[in-house]
């Protein structure tokens, strides 16, 4: 993997995460102060909805810094070994996490009158778009086992011709 490659992709993914700390530090704050202005008939809402907030908010960090240290590994040329397994399988779990949460999103605003019925479909969309993703990544799991296996026999098959040279 590229030196420039690895940097913009170390940019990018620090920013995200600087960015995920403002949300969390600041727009959550100003969201419940906002949702604290609900009608009664939609106060039970409110820390479900913050909850869920935060919880997708720390989902998005966990995939960043799977992909991080997944980064650190091609950089280095580790990447084709069991270790990576862990990063994938934890970023597969969280988006499947992110997932269910936006569709709990999509229920907490579905009842009622307070939201319109296409911005709740706008919500469940998402989420089957977050699944989407989810499956995506575990497509690219089954090429890293793929790629792990052939790495494992090549090395094999080089240790055997070591002992025949």
């Amino acid at each position: 993997m590229g030196h420039v490659t690895v940097l913009a992709l170390r940019a990018v993914i620090a920013a995200l995460l600087a960015g995920s700390l403002a949300v969390q530090t600041v727009m959550v704050p100003l969201l419940a102060s906002d949702l604290d202005g609900l009608d009664e008939q939609y106060a039970y809402v409110r820390t479900p909805l913050l909850a869920v907030v935060v919880l997708i908010v720390l989902a998005a960090q966990t995939v960043l810094i799977c992909v991080w240290r997944l980064v650190t590994m091609a950089r280095r040329g580790t990447v084709f070994s069991y270790a990576a397994f862990r990063y994938v399988h934890i970023v597969i779990g969280a988006f499947v996490a992110a997932a269910l949460l936006v569709f709990t999103l999509g229920a907490l605003l579905a009842p009622g009158e307070a939201v319109a019925p296409g911005v709740v479909l706008l919500v469940g969309g998402v989420g089957l778009a977050i699944v989407g993703i989810a499956l995506v990544v575990l497509v690219l799991r089954m090429l890293l086992a793929q790629a792990v296996a052939r790495e494992m026999e090549a090395s094999r098959m080089r240790a055997e011709l070591a002992e025949v040279i």
